[in-house]
């Protein structure tokens, strides 16, 4: 089972900002497909990644993220819609 932590005021301002819940966010990492990618241009004080797949709602989304507490829990940085040229290397 993944444990998930976020920051509850980005959170609300990632779901106004680009209309995906964490609750959706979440669910991409249930995509088998997905594909997951290094982010070492953002991961100076932490190793973030970026996970590009598809959520509950059948939309492929960009979740943003870092593994915590030896990789039991993930927090969820933020989460969009994947673009067109994300949506070709998904």
């Amino acid at each position: 089972m993944l444990n998930f932590e976020r920051d509850t005021d980005k959170s609300l301002e990632n779901s106004k900002k680009h209309g995906i819940t964490v609750h959706e966010a979440k669910s991409v990492f249930a995509d088998t497909n997905g594909k997951l990618i290094d982010d070492p241009d953002h991961s100076d004080e932490e190793e973030r990644y970026i996970l590009l797949g598809l959520s509950a709602n059948l939309r492929l989304l960009t979740v943003c993220h870092c593994y915590r507490e030896q990789d039991s829990t993930i927090r969820i940085i933020s989460a969009r819609k994947a673009t067109n040229p994300e949506a070709k290397n998904y």
